[in-house]
């Protein structure tokens, strides 16, 4: 057998090697804004995706928000709480950054997420624990920088896009 040819042949078990191969497994945790309107949450996360470990199918979303809106909003706590959100709210949201996360930070962004829906009551503030501050805290949990001290925990969209201007891989 000549030289080339047994290149050729070992370039061709390799590529058949590589197509039996399994498929490396992974979460896409994309970030949403809504702009304001009478639906909530207006901050939000989207997962999809296969976990490596187990195969499971990752197809959730999650943000936080008061369980009523009224004028207690404005006076201090009320009650909140971890929701999801329909398909046309989501197809009707800004998709605002991807990120590509493995088992290990899947399971630390669930357990983040139970938390905040864990939390005592009343657990929504405005001005101190919003769907602002809820996204927040899952951006750092998946490794983004963040700024706690942000002028935008009012502004969805803002925040996010600031978000993204402190993490040059964003793009």
């Amino acid at each position: 057998m000549t030289r080339g040819l047994r290149l050729i042949l070992l370039f061709l078990l390799l590529f058949c090697a590589g197509l039996t191969a399994p498929a490396r497994a992974e979460v896409v945790v994309s970030f949403y804004s809504h702009d304001f309107g009478d639906r909530f949450p207006h901050a939000f996360i989207v997962l999809k995706g296969r976990l490596d470990a187990t195969g499971e199918v990752i197809d959730a979303n999650y943000g936080f928000t008061a369980t009523s809106v009224g004028p207690a909003i404005l006076l201090g706590s009320v009650k909140g709480e971890v929701q999801t959100s329909k398909p046309d709210y989501i197809a009707k949201s800004d998709r605002q950054f991807d990120v590509t996360i493995d088992d290990a930070t899947y399971a630390r962004l669930m357990a983040k997420v139970a938390e905040w829906r864990d939390r005592e009551q009343p657990s929504y503030s405005l001005n101190k624990r919003n769907c602002v501050h809820f996204v927040m805290e899952l951006a750092e949990v998946v490794g983004l920088r963040v700024n706690h001290k942000s002028k935008l925990f009012k502004k969805p969209k803002s925040f996010l896009i600031e978000v993204k201007g402190l993490n040059s891989e964003l793009g």
